[in-house]
């Protein structure tokens, strides 16, 4: 579009006439998108539009600018009216800026309208000293004015509007838009009348309360802001601001908070909460129903044991920290090394890092011993990949002779504020000492990050990020307190309890008539019937989750596994949402090349022989100088066809170059170092040469050349040396190297051959991106997609032969871009994209990256559990969607959407409706496409993701792991649960309901983190479906029953109180409560952890029994009010049977009462188990021999004349049957007619 029409289009849209399409569209959208549309007409970033539409200007004010960077809202053109008055800029703008701005902006104004042929006088109303000046509303999140189906009149009609007009969910939520905010012109208006006597009375103090209170807020909740920085060279003290200290810190107590913090953490619950306020009224005289003990003593042992096994924890812990800012380093300094701890190392410290050992703190690669300047490292414990990556020094500091020279130079290094991107870095090495000055750009390779460990040779660097600021930090969430959801479920029916227990209490003093003393006798009702809350439910339910993680770690089937959080075991039986890692967890990340194909013929595992035996034939042609590819060596050739031979020896040869994988050869056993280097160039000996490269893929196809006789021997950043099956090393020089990245999808290579000077481009990528590049063919597409359904990870290698003369014009245009200052990137890719014509296919490469063991069926098993899966790994998209097959994530017969990549909201909003048509199929999705669905429409993206049986999200940093897990907790209320390996997946890892850690090659911070500790990705199945559901159902019933021993002995009390005159006395006094809930019961209770309904074997053969879990059937309110109603049936029975039974003395309704209440306990627990265990059988008749033996002792409460004769016994007889009986029969008839689903399997 020309720049006339540009204008005409705008001043039609000025004057009003026909849609406003273009500025519409400019309005809906992102600035940055449109703007390149009115550079042309000298409209610009810093210049506000004024014609004839209203506009709003959203402020960001930016520290050392005047007015930062403006952007834009416009609505309706109503607004054209001059309806807006003018009004002052915020007050953080001085006057004479305000003045200046105004001015600036009336003559821009000036110069537009006459370069569009109109009169300025015409629109004098527009100048800048009419336009209102509005600063956005930070915490803006829904806008009211976009509603799916629906327009206000000050809403802008436009051919961008059917964006908002097209539903993208069932919801009409409309759209979420955290960058800009709408302000409507009569709120505008409203506004301004306002301004009166009313508005000064109570707007006006309103508004200068929550200043207040903002500011307030502000100034104690702040944190200090990063900022980017320049670091001079070994020169701490010439750092402008004071950093974080580089100590690492997991600690969750100091010696001063640990007994604070932990009493917090116990008394916020309302169970604890209730027990303490109920013991401390035990001091007063009148509230005191009895004895301190009986209300002291189980609080006290719950708080020692939580105290000592939080210390035992923080202990640990600090253990651990102690041992990590301990470590010592070696700093460079003027008068030479000196030895440093990790924590005492500051920004601008030259700190040596030696093989082997853990970079302390984030650094820019200055030194290294190696004479490639180049170095490898290991950054497993940062993004979980295994493979080493290669690092390069700063050239200008890497040329100096000696390392002392760092101190001669006067050198800064200047680098951007902390982010939480791994991935990338932006930054540049100054020397000012030089004439002309020396500057040199950093990126991703110039770094160390903390947190990785040094592979290869000694490395010297100079820290730029320490402690909370370095990337491992930054992408590391800090462990909190994980509350299951059973200890929720059972607050609230605690909750219950107490309303409960209060309603108990007033109906008995309103019985009374609230005579005398009611309120006293209130709360001594309260404390009186604070059995309804047992105290020993929490010590019962702690004792049992102790059991449980003793169980899992006991277990022979699942040998290593480790239970490091033993408060939520249950959670392990209501997981909904598995989030898994895949390099490491779901494979073993060890690439094993499986296919050859070149077009007419495929070479398999048991065809390789072929393959080098062609290889053999070929270098032996080669050394008798008729090399068998020479005839198309020469770009200029005649097409002819090949033989085999020949293909077979340019396929490898092709897959021997392309690649950026280094030969290292580890030292021998008393060899020097300066032998080893000496002699490094020419003993290429295979026993102890290991390759290394920054993908397993490339390492696997190196390993495979070298099986078939073409050997990687040397490589450095110029050259690479080949050794054939005779023997002879072959040189070539690295002329450009075209790393492989996720948008191109492909890497490419131009090598020189020594001996023959020949100059071939080779190239590398996955079928889509090669696809068009390579010459026609009629394969490639159908082999393609038989390898990828196979489970085999394919490249496509292709070549092209170049002269010196296109050689030569290519490096031109391609240095010549890659010195360009503006829009590099694209030049760089449009010059080498100039090669990639008609390039010539080679072949096509499969490689399987091997499967833990086990993994397709525990995946089925955990998807026939009712268990959605999602993989979240920082992996590439092929390769996620390769695994995903082959691991049968994704079923044979689902389809897959493969998320394409969105940059704003508008694609956002078009991409998730393309995927709300489908049904039924996995979702594919990058982290950025990702990061832009959340930003805009979180909720509708959740819900559709939800929806699909399978979630793969690639190229996901640890922090989008993290987020995603929060989501599904957020939009789903359902357990998740997330399993990784390696220190990229910790944050995700604490953030689930459940985080379980595999212990593996990726070294043991995830497993360190983790609350479950496993070997091998297979034993999650025993965990979930075995000890989950073992632990969720023994949980549930030793809640439930521990309560109804609480309800049936208050359910006496109050019947015992009705009938005495409703008098505040209590039934059961001193030992007798406390042997109630101790000694007499607990035994059988507690046995109740080793309860099973279903035995293992047939939990894991018929893991649908697993969805009913999830519902939490076995705690409800349902099963907790019928336990209520058996605790009154049988309290009744109890109490109102001794009282018509008793005889000539009060305490002979004790005795009668409290023995078949103790009988009826002991029933009712053989009436709950389900599965018999010799314990049970112990703890049964231990109980009842316990409180046998005790009534020979406790006389003052029993006697011991009467509990011996055949009245007493058929008293208690009685009323223990009519008490039991019932329930027993119910329970039969239950199980004949309604079996439970177990049931019907086991029988």
């Amino acid at each position: 579009m020309k720049a006339l029409d540009k204008a005409k289009i705008l001043k039609a849209a000025i004057r009003g006439h026909g849609k406003m399409t273009l500025f519409d569209r400019f309005c809906a959208g992102d600035i940055d998108e449109h703007m390149d549309i009115f550079l042309d007409i000298h409209v610009t970033k810093d210049v506000v539009i004024r014609a004839g539409i209203a506009i709003f200007q959203n402020i960001y004010h930016a520290p050392g600018t005047t007015l930062g960077a403006i952007r834009y809202n416009m609505f309706s053109r109503k607004a054209a009216a001059g309806l807006i008055k003018p009004e002052t800029l915020p007050p953080t703008e001085g006057a004479a800026t305000q003045h200046s701005l105004r001015a600036d902006l009336q003559t821009r104004d000036w110069m537009l309208l006459q370069s569009m042929s109109l009169d300025p006088s015409d629109y004098g109303w527009m100048m800048a000293d009419s336009i209102p000046l509005h600063p956005v509303r930070k915490n803006s999140r829904k806008n009211v004015y976009y509603k799916a189906g629906k327009h206000t009149r000050y809403q802008v009609e436009d051919e961008a509007s059917h964006l908002d007009e097209m539903p993208l969910m069932m919801s009409e939520e409309g759209f979420e838009n955290d960058e800009s905010d709408y302000h409507t012109l009569p709120r505008a208006l409203v506004n301004q009348r306002q301004q009166g006597l009313g508005w000064f009375l109570l707007g006006c103090w309103k508004l200068w309360c929550s200043s207040c209170c903002g500011w307030l807020s502000y100034m104690c909740c702040r944190k200090k802001e990063a900022k980017a920085r320049n670091v001079w060279l070994g020169c701490p003290e010439k750092c402008e601001e004071k950093y974080p200290k580089n100590a690492i810190k997991n600690q969750k107590y100091n010696i001063f908070t640990f007994i604070p913090g932990v009493l917090y953490q116990q008394f916020k619950l309302f169970l604890n909460l209730y027990f303490l306020v109920v013991a401390l009224s035990q001091f007063v005289p009148s509230l005191k129903v009895g004895y301190l003990y009986t209300y002291w003593a189980p609080l006290g042992f719950v708080l020692a044991v939580t105290m000592i096994r939080e210390a035992v924890d923080e202990v640990r812990r600090c253990r651990r920290d102690k041992e990590m800012n301990s470590q010592l380093y070696s700093k460079l300094t003027v008068q030479g090394k000196i030895q440093v701890r990790s924590c005492d190392i500051q920004v601008g410290d030259l700190i040596i890092v030696e093989k082997n050992q853990r970079i302390p703190a984030d650094m820019i690669f200055l030194r290294t011993t190696e004479k490639t300047g180049a170095c490898f490292i290991r950054t497993d414990q940062l993004d979980g990949e295994t493979d080493w990556k290669l690092k390069v020094a700063v050239a200008c500091t890497q040329r100096l002779p000696a390392l002392g020279d760092l101190f001669s130079i006067n050198a800064y290094v200047y680098a951007q504020k902390p982010q939480l991107d791994i991935h990338s870095f932006e930054g540049n090495f100054t020397r000012d000492d030089s004439d002309p000055s020396i500057h040199e750009s950093l990126c991703i390779e110039n770094t160390l990050w903390a947190s990785t460990v040094v592979a290869s040779g000694t490395v010297i660097g100079v820290v730029v990020y320490t402690g909370k600021e370095t990337r491992s930090v930054l992408n590391t969430s800090h462990a909190k307190n994980k509350v299951g959801l059973l200890d929720l479920e059972l607050n609230r029916l605690t909750k219950a309890l107490f309303v409960a227990q209060v309603v108990l209490s007033v109906v008995m003093v309103a019985i009374q008539g609230f005579v005398g003393p009611w309120f006293r006798n209130l709360f001594r009702f309260t404390v009186i019937f604070s059995n309804i809350i047992p105290i020993s439910l929490r010590v019962n339910l702690d004792m049992g989750k102790s059991a449980y993680s003793w169980m899992i770690m006991k277990d022979e089937n699942i040998p290593g596994t480790v239970v490091r959080t033993s408060t939520i075991p249950e959670e392990l039986g209501r997981v909904v949402y598995l989030l898994t890692d895949k390099t490491g967890t779901l494979t073993q990340n060890e690439m094993i090349f499986k296919r050859l194909h070149l077009g007419t013929v495929s070479y398999g595992t048991d065809t390789m022989d072929e393959i080098e035996s062609h290889i053999v034939q070929s270098y032996a042609q080669v050394s008798e100088g008729s090399c068998p590819a020479a005839h198309i060596s020469q770009p200029a050739a005649p097409k002819v066809r090949r033989s085999v031979g020949t293909r077979v020896y340019a396929a490898v040869k092709a897959i021997a170059l392309c690649h950026n994988v280094t030969p290292v050869y580890e030292p021998g056993t008393g060899a020097s170092t300066e032998t080893e280097n000496a002699e490094a160039d020419q003993d290429f000996s295979d026993h102890n040469r290991n390759y290394q490269a920054s993908s397993p893929d490339e390492v696997a196809l190196v390993r495979w050349t070298e099986s078939v006789g073409l050997t990687l021997v040397n490589r450095d950043l110029t050259s690479m040396q080949l050794k054939t099956p005779a023997g002879q090393i072959l040189t070539f020089d690295i002329l450009q190297i075209f790393p492989f990245t996720s948008e191109s999808k492909r890497m490419g290579i131009i090598v020189r051959e020594e001996t023959t000077g020949d100059i071939t481009f080779y190239m590398k990528g996955a079928d889509v991106a090669m696809g068009t590049i390579v010459q026609y063919n009629d394969w490639l597409d159908e082999e393609c997609g038989n390898m990828a359904r196979e489970g085999l990870r394919t490249l496509v290698v292709a070549r092209k032969s170049l002269s010196e003369e296109q050689y030569q014009d290519f490096e031109s245009r391609y240095n010549q871009a890659k010195l360009s200052l503006h829009d590099r990137p694209l030049k760089v890719a449009a010059v080498v994209e100039s090669l990639e014509r008609e390039m010539e296919l080679l072949c096509l490469t499969g490689v399987e990256d091997q499967l833990q063991a086990e993994v397709r069926p525990t995946l089925e098993l955990l998807r026939n559990a009712g268990i959605k899966i999602w993989m979240l790994t920082g992996d590439k998209l092929e390769t996620a969607t390769c695994i995903a097959k082959s691991s049968h994530l994704v079923s044979r017969s689902q389809d897959i959407h493969i998320f394409r990549s969105v940059t704003n909201r508008g694609e956002a909003h078009l991409e998730l409706n393309a995927f709300r048509r489908k049904h039924d199929c996995a979702l594919v999705i990058s982290g950025d496409a990702l990061e832009v669905c959340l930003r805009y429409y979180e909720h509708e993206f959740v819900e559709l993701a939800c929806q699909c049986p399978a979630v793969v999200c690639c190229r996901c940093s640890p922090t989008q792991k993290a987020q995603i897990v929060m989501l599904l907790k957020q939009h789903t209320a359902n357990r998740t649960c997330a399993i990784g390996d390696g220190g990229n997946d910790v944050s995700m890892i604490q953030a689930a309901d459940c985080g379980i850690g595999i212990e593996g090659k990726e070294g043991k911070q995830a497993s360190l983190a983790a609350d479950f500790s496993i070997t091998q990705f297979k034993h999650i199945g025993r965990l979930l479906m075995v000890h989950g559901r073992d632990s969720y159902k023994r949980s549930a019933a030793l809640g439930q029953f521990v309560m109804h021993r609480g309800l049936i002995i208050s359910t006496m009390q109050a019947v015992f109180s009705s009938i005495f005159y409703f008098a505040p006395v209590p039934l059961y006094q001193g030992f007798l409560m406390v042997g109630y809930a101790t000694i007499y019961t607990m035994f059988p209770v507690f046995s109740l952890v080793l309860d099973c309904d279903v035995k293992p074997e047939t939990a894991l053969l018929y893991p649908e029994l697993y969805k009913d879990l999830t519902k939490g059937r076995s705690l409800s309110f349902k099963t907790f009010l019928i336990w209520v109603l058996i605790s009154i049936y049988q309290g009744g029975i109890l109490m109102y049977g001794a009282l018509l039974l008793f005889e000539s003395e009060f305490v002979h309704v004790v005795a009668i009462s409290f023995t078949a209440l103790i009988l009826t306990e002991l029933l009712m627990v053989a009436l709950t188990v389900r599965t018999w265990h010799w314990l049970m059988v112990l703890g049964e008749f231990l109980s009842l021999g316990c409180y046998v033996a005790s009534l020979a002792f406790l006389h003052e409460y029993f006697d011991p004349a009467f509990i011996t004769t055949p009245a007493f016994l058929w008293k208690v007889s009685l009323i223990t049957l009519i008490s039991c009986l019932p329930l027993y029969i119910i329970k039969y008839l239950k199980r004949r007619f309604s079996p439970p689903s177990y049931c019907k399997l086991t029988s």
